[in-house]
């Protein structure tokens, strides 16, 4: 489906793929589908499209191409090449290894700094299954409209969960934001809790954390920075 008119505001908008993870969870899974060591990413679980080629269609729903990176790692290149070999060098971020996603996250922000200050940014991870890519957008649009009118904001989507899960990390949401419908504050993180702490977050109202990010590249930054100040010197240079 074609997009709509690129307002001027939307002309900011960037989007960061994150696939330069090795899947290695879900390794005896992927080598059954794909008959080789690949990662998750760069496999067709469900239909015949690859988990990179369906989050790069459902971020083109709203968000350029032309302002969209995909973080990499070279050592999967002859996974990657065939699905970006198109794009431009610019729009890669090929990692020497793969550090974790702080460092890509953080590398990925300093490139689109340098092109566009005021960019709003929204990542994706690349080995999501979302049965209904339009109405997912339409909570990415949301989001987008959401980080661009309060710059301070970073918005992370939380999921209502289905099941006490146990290998997700959960978000356990405070009030809402004032004058923000749907918008809440965050009173904590729990990563991967185990059984019965996943039954009370359930029943507690908690989410699951997508880990689908939107912020202005200020916010960001700065928020990297005070956590993991060492990382921020080393890219700095």
């Amino acid at each position: 489906m074609p997009r709509q008119a690129i307002t001027t505001n939307q002309q900011h908008e960037w989007a960061v793929i994150l696939a330069g993870g090795d899947g290695t969870r879900l390794k005896s899974l992927t080598r059954k589908i794909a008959g080789d060591e690949r990662p998750k990413q760069f496999c067709s679980v469900l239909g015949s499209a690859t988990l990179l080629e369906e989050t790069q269609r459902r971020a083109a729903l709203e968000l350029a191409d032309e302002r969209s990176l995909y973080v990499v790692n070279q050592i999967h290149q002859s996974y990657y090449s065939p699905i970006l070999g198109a794009h431009r060098e610019e729009n890669l971020v090929a990692q020497p290894s793969n550090r974790g996603t702080a460092p890509a996250i953080l590398y990925s922000l300093l490139r689109i700094a340098t092109r566009d200050p005021q960019a709003v940014v929204a990542f994706f991870p690349s080995d999501h299954y979302i049965s209904d890519n339009f109405k997912f957008m339409t909570y990415v649009r949301a989001a987008l409209e959401t980080a661009r009118a309060k710059r301070d904001l970073i918005v992370l989507l939380g999921l209502e969960p289905e099941s006490p899960e146990v290998e997700y990390g959960w978000i356990e949401p405070a009030a809402t934001i004032e004058g923000w419908k749907a918008v809440y504050g965050v009173r904590r993180f729990w990563e991967k809790p185990n059984k019965v702490l996943a039954q009370v977050l359930q029943l507690r109202g908690c989410l699951w954390n997508s880990f689908v990010m939107v912020a202005s590249v200020q916010p960001l930054l700065e928020s990297i920075e005070i956590a993991a100040p060492e990382l921020s010197r080393a890219f700095l240079a």
